[in-house]
Order: C-alpha cells, then structure tokens, then sequence
C-alpha cells in the first residue's frame, strides 16, 4: 500500500532558488496569543486621536511599509488600513498617512505579524528518514548541517524529530519564535501521519481510544484529532494531530495499544504544512505563514 508522503528528492536542497509553491491555506480565525500564551483581547480602535499617538515625524508611511512587505499596491494598503485592518502596537489604526519606524514598533495585518527584520530567516525543512536532529553527530551519522549550510545564516532546529522520523522541521534564527514554538504554553498543534502493520484493518475503536488518551509511563496523553486515511486489510495508515511535544509520544501512543509503527511522518506545525516539499529539500516560510505561524505564539 502507497504511504501518503512526499517524492524523495535531491538531498540538501537550498531554498535559495525559486520559491516552491506553498500549500499553505490561512486558517479562517487566526489565535491571537499574548506572550504567555493567553488568548489576545480584542485589540482598540485609534479614532480621532485617541489611543496612543503612533505618528512619527519623518518616518516611513505606514502604507508604503504593508506595500514594502507585500500587501499589494500603496493604494491597496490605504485600502487595508481603512477598513481597520491594520494593527500598530495592538491598536487598530485607520488614519491615512501616518508615519512608524517599522523596527520600533508590532504591526499586523487581519491578525498576522509582519516580519520586517531581513536578517532573520524561518525555514521549512521535510527531514528525511535516518537523519539526527542535530547540527553534528558524534556517531557520524547524517545531521541538519548538510541542510543549513546553503543559507548565510546559522539556522537552528525548532524541536525534534527522531532518526526514523521524516517530515516537517522548522529551522531559525529567530530565537524568541523558536523559544514559544517548543514552549507548551502556547500548545501548537502538530499533524503526523502513521503506517503501521493492521492485518484485518485497524481495531475499529482505535482512532476513539487515541482521541480519548491512553496511559504512558510518564503520563496520559491524547490526540486532539485523529482519523483513518488508508487501510487494505494488511497495513493502516492514521493521521493523528496532537499539541503535546513529548519524546517519540506518537510512537508510544500506538505501542501502548500493541501497533509499532513502521513510518511516521510529520506534516504540519500549526497554520505550516509540508505540502509538495520533496525529501531532503528546504524552502523558506512565505509572510503569510510566516505571520500567522507568530501570532499564535503572541508576537
């Protein structure tokens, strides 16, 4: 039976080229997170100069600033920025004109965070199979370095994956985005999809239990969804989307019910999918996602 992953492709692709098509659909309502990971009140409304006065003299229009990051047009911007769009330091901002140090100050746009600073750089990865998430390996085996050595900057791995596992890894230099990913406050969601031996099809309470929680040794542990993809009688193949971080969680939620996989593969880190990213190749995260993927860690 085909397992649903990507092609495999030239090893240590650089996301330098051409930029990969990205199967990135933006959720309908963007979570809004303050930097403890709170749900972020609604934000206030600047109208006839109240709220906190914005306006730089001799800064950059904040119009030409969304047109700079790629919002369109500077008429299309005036256009956002009238119809209350566009958040300044967590105040909605609808007077045209008005100038901000775009370095000094958090804007968004219907929710997501613009990433101004040029020299920090947020990667998508699709680790293949037998790879150590690590920049060396004492062992000799195959590392990230291989990966990161195409970009100017020294990019780090956002959490783990282990040495059977394939799929999506975020790699930074964004330190403090790094920090709220991994950081369980903020429960970003993670998809897998999982292949395993299921002669006669998989049990038929089996997706139930996993959405219900089953008993580790070091605690309970569920999955926020979980569905059936494929199955033929011999083998079964489960996507499972669950918050938690926990070391090889996934595999130990089906070895706890008697199934040991035989492929796991990652394939979404919040609004961040892998799409059509072939093995071993990189591409870097679009404004979109890119955006989206801060807001829900509050920045």
């Amino acid at each position: 039976m085909a397992t649903p992953k990507a092609e495999a492709g030239r090893p240590g692709a650089s996301g330098r080229g051409p930029r990969r098509r990205s199967a990135f659909t933006p959720p309908r309502t963007v979570k809004l997170r303050d930097d403890q990971g709170a749900p972020r009140p609604k934000a206030d409304r600047s109208e006839d100069g109240d709220g906190p006065d914005l306006h730089q003299e001799g800064a950059e229009r904040l119009q030409k600033i969304l047109a700079r990051a790629g919002f369109g047009s500077r008429r299309a911007c005036e256009t956002l920025i009238s119809t209350g769009r566009v958040m300044v330091d967590g105040v909605v901002v609808s007077e045209q004109g008005i100038r901000i140090e775009a370095s000094a100050h958090v804007i968004h746009v219907d929710g997501r965070r613009l990433q101004l600073d040029d020299a920090k750089v947020t990667v998508v990865l699709n680790k293949p199979r037998h790879v150590v998430s690590a920049m060396s390996d004492p062992e000799g085996r195959r590392d990230l370095s291989e990966f990161t050595a195409p970009f100017s900057q020294r990019l780090y791995h956002v959490g783990r994956l282990d040495y059977e596992t394939e799929g999506l890894l975020l790699l930074t230099n964004d330190g403090e985005l790094a920090h709220r990913l991994t950081h369980p406050s903020f429960e970003v969601e993670k998809t897998y999809v999982c292949r395993f031996d299921a002669p006669g099809g998989p049990p038929r309470g089996l997706v139930k239990i996993l959405r219900d929680g089953v008993e580790l040794e070091d605690g309970p542990a569920h999955a926020d969804r979980a569905r059936v993809l494929a199955q033929d009688g011999r083998e079964a193949v489960v996507e499972v989307t669950l918050h938690e971080g926990r070391n090889r969680i996934v595999r130990r939620m089906f070895a706890s019910q008697g199934f040991e996989l035989t492929a796991l593969m990652r394939t979404r880190i919040g609004p961040v999918v892998l799409g059509d990213l072939a093995a071993g190749e990189t591409r870097e995260l679009t404004g979109r996602e890119l955006g989206t993927l801060m807001a829900e860690v509050g920045l």
